[in-house]
């Protein structure tokens, strides 16, 4: 057996050297490349009866692939999305072999033919301005942890922002206006390392000048009680820990899943609905392509539809045949 013919060196080029060097694919993403193959490569020595790293690149065929898709649904009870996120890895692996051995080819074009399950698309959730005031309004602003909290959500409304995102931040990313004339911007790395601008409102400003003075341009703008930078998972506690404070108070929160995406979400919504176009709140939230930011118009379509729902009217007086409309006829005969 050839070291060509060898899964694992090519699964370690594929890590190390295409994802990171060639694609330049975010950390996130590469980290869900290496899930699926943790996941992949023990049940495909569990079916094949070898060490992981004798498999070989035909022992991964496209019948033990669908085995494996069908183990993650039922086994793993993972949903539609989850099974074609882990198939597009696998595809993504066979491509960059046949790329550089093209006797893998046939091989590559075999995987690829195995489709994508259609998938349920989940409503989207987001807060109305009175629930989002609420959870603004929710950070306790006389300490000094509530002063920071409430900026970070304020920020994660303002921009948009993703929960790593928000995380990752550094104080040199926030270019603040030295006039009138000019925006206050944050500059905000999405995923595959796409950088975008978002203006920043004058009172997100005033508490993020507040949260980062005195301290070195090097450093992230969220800390955490300990002075360390905020993980997304911190992001996340705390969206949740400040819903739980209130939807006592706002009942119409406990039939939502609010998380910091769902602020996101709430962003793009209001943006909509205040009348920006939907080319620019794609900028905004650093979409690739349009026609996710659509999902957002369709929710503001069907927020309409209700609307006019409201205004129906409801009986209506039958309209006359025209030969028995006399006052019409002797109109007519008048002129």
């Amino acid at each position: 057996m050839t070291k060509t013919s060898l899964l694992g060196p090519w699964v370690r080029r594929f890590l190390l050297e295409y994802l990171v060097s060639e694609r330049n694919l975010a950390r996130n993403t590469q980290c869900s490349y290496r899930d699926t193959l943790k996941l992949l490569l023990p049940f495909v020595g569990r079916q094949t009866h070898k060490q992981v790293d004798q498999i070989a690149l035909f022992d991964l065929s496209p019948d033990l692939v669908r085995l494996f898709l069908r183990y993650l649904e039922e086994g793993r009870k993972c949903i539609a999305a989850t099974r074609n996120q882990r198939l597009a890895a696998i595809r993504s692996l066979a491509r960059f072999v046949a790329l550089y051995c093209p006797e893998y080819v046939e091989w590559y074009g075999q995987l690829r033919n195995i489709p994508l399950k259609r998938a349920t698309r989940s409503s989207i959730t987001y807060l109305e301005k009175s629930e989002m005031d609420a959870l603004l309004n929710a950070p306790d602003q006389l300490t000094q942890q509530g002063c920071r909290d409430h900026a970070l959500l304020l920020f994660l409304y303002n921009t948009g922002a993703r929960a790593d995102e928000a995380a990752q931040i550094k104080i040199a990313d926030l270019l603040f206006a030295h006039s009138n004339r000019d925006h206050s911007l944050a500059e905000i790395r999405g995923k595959g390392n796409k950088l975008r601008r978002c203006p920043l409102w004058p009172q997100t400003v005033i508490e993020l000048s507040s949260l980062i003075r005195s301290r070195p341009s090097t450093d992230y703008v969220f800390l955490n009680r300990c002075g360390r930078p905020i993980t997304r998972f911190g992001v996340h506690t705390t969206v949740g820990r400040y819903v739980q404070r209130i939807v006592g108070r706002i009942p119409s929160l406990a039939t939502k899943r609010v998380s910091p995406h769902t602020i996101r979400h709430t962003t793009a919504t209001h943006l909509l609905r205040a009348g920006v176009d939907i080319n620019t709140i794609r900028a905004w939230l650093g979409h690739v392509s349009l026609n996710t930011t659509n999902i957002y118009a369709e929710v503001d379509l069907e927020m309409r539809a209700k609307a006019l729902a409201t205004c129906e009217i409801r009986e209506t007086i039958p309209l006359k045949h025209w030969k028995e409309d006399i006052s019409l006829m002797k109109f007519l005969r008048a002129l």
